[in-house]
């Protein structure tokens, strides 16, 4: 028995890019910055930045795709999976993403620069854990 349990906080690096499966099923991938700043021993001003790819699925893909653009801070909540495949050359390949079943926008219209009238203070919430699973429409 285990746990698998991954909370973010951190910075979309690019709009999300968004599938639809044949089945209907959207799915969604970004990247998010998270940073974590600190002091050296010579007082210096150090800055980490590590980037994680996101994978939202259904209801959520749909919300990342009408209202998470580049720059905006999001909390995500999710489990870490990491998946293999062979390239064109035959290589073994691998990727670690965060499949988020919570996302919550941040911050408030104001603090966005694509400010707009039709713009919500942050996206309608939705619930994942109670959605049927469909994990024969998973694309790998």
């Amino acid at each position: 028995m285990g746990i698998n349990k991954v909370i973010l906080i951190g910075n979309v690096g690019k709009d999300p890019e968004v599938r639809h499966l044949d089945s209907g099923v959207s799915v969604a991938s970004f990247p998010l910055a998270t940073s974590e700043t600190y002091r050296s021993k010579d007082g210096q001003k150090v800055t980490n930045t590590e980037w994680h790819n996101i994978v939202v699925w259904r209801g959520l893909a749909e919300v990342a795709e009408k209202y998470v653009k580049k720059g905006n801070p999001l909390y995500i909540e999710g489990k870490i999976r990491t998946r293999s495949w062979d390239d064109k050359d035959g290589n073994k390949r691998y990727t670690t993403e965060i499949i988020a079943d919570n996302m919550q926008m941040l911050g408030s219209k104001q603090s966005n620069e694509d400010n707009s009238a039709s713009q919500p203070e942050s996206a309608p919430e939705v619930d994942v854990e109670n959605m049927p699973a469909e994990e024969d429409d998973l694309p790998f």
